[in-house]
């Protein structure tokens, strides 16, 4: 499947504009992540495009019902397991990097999302480690987030949270570039 099919097949689903912000946000990771672990960049991001697809519609049945859309379009078994796996309480153990990948970056990226949009530029331009860093320790600040959950992606990519921040800030500023140039916006 490619990028646009799958952009196709969420927006049958999604109707929010915050949701679309945060698939995309993820995606930016799960790109930012296949290229550095030189893996198929339109897989990672289908698999980005699809974990969230049926929040909207069934937010009691997420990511369960998402997983019977995927299998009933034929989707591939790892995209599949990824999505499943993105949810702690699925059980789901994740053992391929892209499944690790999805986890890690879907926390974060809105995460980090928040903290630009917080900044006086409300860019990614000028965001720095530091920044988040204050922001994670400030649990008022996107009390939504598990903090945990930050920590746990990061180390089951084999990366310290600095480096899986670091890395995640550089992927989203440099696809919002390139969404800008579509017109479009994580932020």
């Amino acid at each position: 499947m490619k990028r646009q099919e799958a952009l196709s097949i969420f927006n049958e689903y999604v109707l929010s504009e915050q949701l679309l912000k945060h698939t995309l946000a993820v995606e930016a990771g799960m790109r930012g992540y296949a290229k550095k672990f030189e893996e198929d960049v339109e897989k990672w991001s289908v698999t980005a495009l699809l974990h969230d697809l049926d929040y909207e519609k069934y937010p009691e049945e997420h990511p369960k019902k998402g997983v019977e859309i995927l299998q009933e379009r034929g989707l591939s078994p790892d995209i599949i397991e990824a999505v499943k796996g993105h949810a702690d309480y699925m059980n789901t153990p994740r053992e391929s990097l892209m499944a690790k990948a999805l986890y890690a970056s879907d926390e974060l990226a809105s995460f980090i999302v928040a903290c630009a949009l917080v900044r006086p530029s409300k860019s990614f331009e000028d965001l720095k480690y530091k920044s988040v860093k204050k922001k994670i320790k400030d649990k008022a600040f996107a009390k939504g987030v598990d903090r945990e959950i930050l920590k746990k992606g990061a180390e089951e990519l084999g990366l310290s949270l600095e480096e899986h921040i670091g890395n995640m800030i550089e992927f989203l500023r440099i696809r919002e570039q390139e969404l800008q140039s579509a017109d479009q916006s994580l932020l």
